[in-house]
């Protein structure tokens, strides 16, 4: 069967289309917009009319992908920003007008068991159970522990874009910015573990952007390329050095390098904390994963 997945996030909106048979998983098309859909809602409350623009006008642009590719079955997915906003009914029917479909507005535990699957069947190589998989968003970060299911999962409210907003807004960030940034994570991590037995972690798998592109930059790569980066693993020193680098950095400095995508310039330096922070809590090299929720959604649609 031929599926469409659509995952719209705080930061970005991305689509995948793949053709599932059992358990084989062939990918179609896949591609990603950042549309900031999230931009304001942790000071506002509600989505923006502009963040609504340049999310409905992708998903214009996706209706056309689609239908294209002669998709009849589509599962659209909407997490932290839109679970956090007040006029969500607005964007769920400017989609239904674009797509046909309404978005699913999921929770943050559904959204952690999508993102362990689409992960889990993933990875080219085993990872010792149980296995951490961490997905840090723009809104939210997903905490997952299991072995072939999901074990306990936790959702938390620190994202990439929401720290930015609350407190990396100088270029470069000061140490007493970075400092309550590095609060509100630790509190967040706190918070997980008491669902979620970190502890227990044999492995740990970082998922979606922010993870890759502090890959990309360890790896010193000249170019983003997300072959090379599935499955490579990081060491905590790396992610350490790459952080402290990425939060010293101007904008105009982080924008010049070769992997950054250019949505990703204002607010790699809080998702790099983010995973900073977690692999200090964990003491586990981070196994980067390419597949995430996106892959997840497609998978959820075989099933059923």
């Amino acid at each position: 069967m031929r599926v469409g997945a659509i995952d719209c996030g705080t930061n970005s909106i991305r689509l995948l289309i793949a053709d599932i048979d059992g358990d084989h998983f062939a990918e179609v098309d896949r591609r990603m917009e950042i549309v900031r859909l999230g931009e304001g809602v942790d000071r506002t409350g509600t989505l923006s009319t502009a963040a609504l623009d340049r999310t409905f006008a992708a998903c214009d642009r996706y209706a056309e992908v689609l239908s294209l590719h002669g998709v009849t079955q589509v599962r659209f997915v909407a997490t932290s920003a839109s679970r956090d906003a007040s006029n969500r009914d607005d964007f769920i029917a400017g989609v239904r007008a674009r797509l046909g479909i309404d978005p699913e507005v999921i929770t943050g535990a559904e959204e952690a068991a999508l993102s362990f699957t689409g992960a889990v069947r993933g990875l080219r190589n085993p990872v010792a159970l149980p296995t951490l998989i961490v997905d840090i968003g723009g809104g939210s970060t997903e905490f997952v522990l299991g072995a072939d299911l999901p074990i306990a999962a936790m959702s938390v409210d620190i994202g990439c874009v929401r720290l930015t907003e609350r407190h990396l807004g100088e270029d470069p960030p000061s140490s007493a910015s970075i400092a309550a940034t590095i609060a509100d994570i630790d509190a967040a991590i706190d918070r997980a573990a008491g669902s979620v037995p970190l502890d227990q972690a044999q492995s740990l798998v970082g998922l979606a952007g922010s993870v890759t592109t502090v890959a990309a930059v360890a790896l010193g790569l000249s170019v983003y390329d997300p072959a090379v980066l599935h499955g490579s693993i990081l060491m905590p020193d790396q992610v350490a050095r790459v952080t402290a680098d990425l939060l010293g950095m101007s904008r105009a400095d982080r924008a010049a390098s070769p992997v950054m995508h250019e949505g990703r310039v204002d607010v790699i330096g809080g998702g790099a904390l983010i995973l900073d922070r977690i692999v200090r809590r964990v003491g586990l090299p981070v196994v980067v994963s390419e597949t995430d929720i996106l892959d997840g959604i497609a998978w959820s649609m075989a099933k059923g």
